[in-house]
């Protein structure tokens, strides 16, 4: 999994936009005035970690646990994820739309042994309409929308094999310079399945996300952990905790990149008998703003 994420970085790195970020962003080139470079650099570790952002992104992770309760087995979560925003003139509502599909390659154990498989996993899709209150002057937003599983697994340990729907949430506040606070709430809930012996699937996922901004293209941050609440199929609850460094890239004639590298470890679990002890994620996101206006 790790080969397949250097070679995508590789891959990405060879991108050439048509337009150079720091023009869109700042007055003059960054090699001019450093200054406007690192004001656009904290602006984009925001942008990167919002799950409101308007700025269209493809970003992968590479998420490995070397330790898990209820296996000996060392599991890998490979994600991409695409956002798209779509303004007003290009959406199908009054509001600005964010459409964000997920994709995962997952190695999961088959026992509580160290035997492994490696599988597609479910696909994942959310659509938040930001509302427009109390606007960004307050500098907070909020947005609503669906969320859709889907139960693409290529094998049963791999998946939910149920087809699911639910509310999504997503608030963020820009109110303290160099700081964001946000979470993205989603509860998506199984109404058909792809046998007849896939148990009930109902869970409240909440990931809080705070970000602080170091300055030079770095920052701290705690936006990686999900904490779950199966509330429909027994009382099941893992609540991770997570910390991580990232850097943001700007060069002239290239798209912006992200990088960033983040621990999490689980402070509590209630009746989870399988879960991540501790997991080390490895990401990367491309930005391409010339492509906002769409």
């Amino acid at each position: 999994m790790s080969a397949l994420t250097i070679a995508l970085v590789a891959a990405s790195l060879l991108c050439r936009a048509p337009a150079a970020f720091a023009q869109a962003e700042a007055p003059a080139p960054s090699a001019e005035k450093p200054a406007a470079a690192t004001l656009g650099a904290a602006k984009l570790a925001q942008e990167f970690n919002d799950p409101l952002t308007t700025l269209p992104q493809l970003f992968v992770q590479d998420a490995y646990t070397p330790a898990n309760y209820g296996t000996h087995a060392q599991t890998n979560q490979v994600i991409a994820r695409l956002i798209v925003p779509r303004i007003p003139r290009y959406s199908l509502l009054p509001f600005v739309q964010l459409i964000r599909p997920s994709f995962s390659v997952v190695t999961v154990p088959e026992g509580k042994g160290r035997a492994t498989r490696t599988e597609f996993g479910d696909m994942g899709l959310f659509d938040l309409a930001v509302i427009p209150w109390p606007g960004e002057g307050s500098g907070l937003l909020m947005g609503v929308g669906p969320v859709f599983v889907f139960p693409t697994a290529t094998a049963r340990v791999a998946g939910q094999g149920a087809w699911q729907v639910g509310p999504a949430f997503g608030s963020v506040y820009k109110g303290l310079p160099g700081y964001l606070l946000g979470c993205l709430i989603q509860d998506p809930v199984s109404f058909a399945y792809t046998s007849r012996d896939r148990q009930p699937v109902g869970a409240l996922l909440v990931q809080p996300i705070v970000l602080k901004h170091l300055g030079r293209g770095f920052y701290v941050k705690s936006a990686d952990a999900t904490w779950t609440i199966n509330w429909r199929q027994g009382n099941s609850t893992t609540l991770p905790l997570s910390l991580g460094l990232g850097y943001v890239l700007l060069r002239e004639g290239s798209p912006p990149f992200n990088f960033f590298v983040s621990g999490e470890w689980m402070a509590y679990r209630h009746d989870a008998p399988v879960a991540p002890h501790t997991t080390v994620r490895f990401g990367m996101t491309v930005a391409f703003p010339q492509w906002r206006p769409w």
